[in-house]
Order: C-alpha cells, then structure tokens, then sequence
C-alpha cells in the first residue's frame, strides 16, 4: 500500500535497523523503543490487522511467533522477553500492516 509505512520500509524508501530479513518476513529496531531492546517483525505481504487474517495465514502467523525468540535470543534477551499485537485503533494500532513488536531487558537507552 502506497501511504503504509511499513510498506514503504519494505520498497528501501524509509531506512530501517534490520535485526532480520527473509522472503516472507523483515525484522527492525523500533524508533520509539518501549525497551531496551525493542524491534518488529511485520510480514512483506500488506495485511493490516490480525482482525484481517483467515486460515490462510496460519503459516506466516506461526513463522512470526516462531521468529520472536531466536531472535530476541541473539538480541541478549535471554532471561525473557515480550511481545504484544495491537489490532485495530481500539487495541493501539497506530500502523496498519500487521506486526509483532518483541521487548525486553529494562528501560529504553537515553539517546540525545
């Protein structure tokens, strides 16, 4: 979608801090951290909300899941981590393409 940030984070036209990156799925650092270590996984097909997944998406969904600890692991989030989907305005979705943010290991680092 032409107006999606994420979307447009896929094209290269906004740059991203990629923690990972396959041909279904891209992981990068949040700008906004709520942690420490703080990133997204989003999928490379446009999907706005989990409220928007069928049947046909139970695949991507679990390579999403599956995805979060291994690398969260390799982000030094062994003693635990978070995640959270927010699905539709009610729920917090700010950006609408589908994406698991994973946190963890204390407050966000102070960057001036």
């Amino acid at each position: 979608m032409s107006d999606c940030i994420f979307c447009k984070i896929l094209a290269g036209q906004i740059p991203s801090s990629k923690v990972y990156e396959d041909d279904e799925l891209l992981a990068f650092h949040d700008i906004h951290p709520f942690a420490r270590v703080h990133f997204l996984i989003i999928p490379k097909q446009h999907i706005a909300t989990l409220a928007d997944c069928s049947s046909g998406h139970e695949g991507l969904l679990g390579r999403m899941l599956l995805l979060a600890p291994r690398l969260a692991k390799k982000q030094g989030l062994d003693a635990g981590f978070k995640t959270l989907i927010n699905t539709g305005r009610g729920g917090g979705q700010e950006v609408f393409h589908i994406h698991v943010h994973v946190f963890g290991g204390g407050d966000p680092v102070k960057r001036s």
